[in-house]
């Protein structure tokens, strides 16, 4: 009989046992807290609460390498690697876990300590059954471990047995597999199984947290919402239509969304309190009823992110339902010397602006409704805060939990320490909506439309310009306010060949729009939308 001395290649080649064996429980740990997720609100997954608070932690030049080259899908791109690293330190731990025996446990206490971490700084997040919830998903992730591990070393110890009476042969049926082969299989077989287990968990995980979102709540509160006179108003004529035209009032489900939240936080409008606090002589908390038994205002403003490219769509026009912030405050009693306003979402995310964009007649809203209709989820349910002129990085608080007076130099928003200027008032801009950039027409007149818009300050007059001609204005649409948007149409003659569209705007007092080209950090894009068409027979 034979030995296979230790160490040797049977041992040695069988390393992707050990990454095999780690990767799947980490999958198990992952998935199992994805379960824990589904199953109360008050558990966030380890994977967004970490993801979370890489956001938070990232500084201003890795935020903009993340924006630049990711834009809107940057969330998706931190999940999936996140859970790729996770997997990936999961094998590795496997592989050398095979000399150290020590490792996986301690890797997975860990994982545990450091979800236990980043789910505890959430503030929605319950202390205990978040803490209770990674330590059993680190449990259960070491126990699948275990379990696989146990399963490889069948597999090398599993060397045939040798006889001598056939010349060193193996002596077995010649139908029989080796029994390193079928222990190989196994091992594939409880890998698979634990791999499809945890796919499997956090698939329920994710319909469980379905289940749990308060859409239900949502749908009680639109019964008591009062009808929306403004939410109804005509669309703003703008003579013959353009295919393609963005229509004057954007559609909730066409809303662009740009947030750091990872996932929809999940608000029982039952539950939540508004928190008036900082520096007033009166803090108190509002309620939803309390909103709702107030007087209401519709207010149609157009809102935009600072992010937004020239020519991008990071803008929309919606009428908001709420009650006046300038209401809100003086019922609290503004102390001298607060001139800033924070705005708190129930994430932990924070905006500020100073107090005297109250004075005039600007809208400012704690907004309870969009386009007629509670905010939808995904855009702050149930209240936010709605700021004319404002870019939304300094306003914009969805999903609000609290607004608090302070000093201007006290206090700065989650975007200033990350190279973003402190004031953000929204830049005269004009875009392209149609034709589709380097589409085909004949010659002719060509319909050509978009929209402009420089809240608070109105649009005056948009001109376009066909190569490099002269600039010829465009016609106007209708409005309702100075702080919306306006669409703008124009029917010129081209010819055949290729031919470049540009666009630019004034407001109403005649400055004009920025010539650029600037980009977007720190304060907003500058520069004139441009497009080119081809003309043919």
């Amino acid at each position: 009989m034979h030995r296979v001395p230790r160490g040797d290649g049977a041992n040695r080649g069988s390393w992707w046992i050990g990454a095999v064996s780690g990767a799947a429980a980490v999958a198990i740990f992952l998935a199992v807290g994805e379960v824990f997720d589904g199953l109360s609100r008050s558990i966030p997954s380890p994977v967004v609460a970490v993801g979370d608070f890489g956001i938070d932690s990232a500084d201003a030049r890795t935020t903009k390498t993340v924006i630049d080259w990711f834009g809107s899908n940057d969330k998706l791109v931190l999940i999936i690697g996140i859970v790729a690293i996770s997997l990936l330190l999961g094998a590795q731990t496997g592989v050398l876990g095979r000399r150290h025996r020590w490792l996986p446990p301690a890797v997975f206490v860990a994982f545990g300590v450091a979800g236990g971490l980043a789910v505890g700084r959430d503030p929605q997040a319950s202390d205990g059954l978040g803490w209770l919830a990674t330590v059993v998903a680190a449990l259960c992730g070491w126990l699948s471990y275990e379990l696989l591990r146990r399963r490889g070393l069948m597999h090398q110890s599993a060397a045939p047995a040798l006889s001598g009476d056939r010349g060193g042969e193996p002596d077995r049926a010649e139908s029989s597999p080796p029994p390193r082969r079928f222990a190989r299989d196994e091992f594939v077989r409880w890998a698979t199984g634990v791999a499809a287990l945890a796919v499997l968990a956090a698939v329920g995980g994710r319909w469980l947290r379905g289940r749990a979102s308060v859409s239900d709540e949502r749908a009680e509160v639109a019964a008591r919402l009062p009808p929306s006179a403004a939410a109804s108003e005509p669309v703003a004529a703008v003579g013959e239509a353009v295919p393609g035209l963005s229509p004057y009032i954007t559609p909730n489900g066409d809303f662009y969304r740009i947030d750091t939240a990872i996932v929809v936080p999940q608000v029982d409008p039952n539950q939540w309190r508004l928190q008036i606090g900082g520096m007033v002589d009166q803090p108190y908390e509002l309620t939803l009823d309390d909103i709702l038994a107030g007087d209401l205002v519709d207010r149609t403003v157009t809102i935009s992110c600072v992010s937004n490219e020239i020519g991008g769509d990071l803008v929309g026009n919606a009428v908001w339902t709420g009650i006046p912030l300038s209401a809100v405050l003086e019922q609290a009693g503004i102390q001298p010397g607060a001139d800033q306003v924070v705005g708190v979402s129930v994430d932990g995310w924070t905006a500020g602006f100073p107090t005297n964009v109250l004075d005039g007649d600007r809208t400012a809203l704690v907004a309870v409704a969009m386009n007629g209709e509670p905010l939808p989820l995904a855009h702050g349910f149930p209240a936010r805060l709605v700021v004319a002129g404002l870019y939304g990085y300094v306003s914009a608080v969805k999903w609000l939990a609290g607004i608090g007076l302070t000093s201007w130099d006290d206090f700065d928003g989650y975007w200033i320490p990350r190279g973003w200027s402190k004031e953000g008032p929204i830049k005269i801009t004009s875009r392209i909506d149609a034709p589709r950039h380097g589409s085909r027409h004949t010659p002719g007149a060509v319909g050509i439309g978009g929209v402009a818009w420089a809240p608070t300050r109105g649009i005056g007059a948009v001109e376009v310009q066909l190569d490099e001609g002269d600039w010829t204005p465009a016609e106007l649409g209708d409005v309702v306010s100075d702080e919306t948007w306006v669409q703008w149409t124009m029917r010129p003659e081209l010819d055949v060949g290729r031919h470049t569209i540009r666009v630019r705007a004034y407001d109403l007092s005649g400055e004009p729009q920025p010539s650029g080209p600037k980009p977007m950090r720190p304060d907003g894009a500058e520069g004139y939308h441009s497009i080119v068409l081809n003309i043919g027979e």
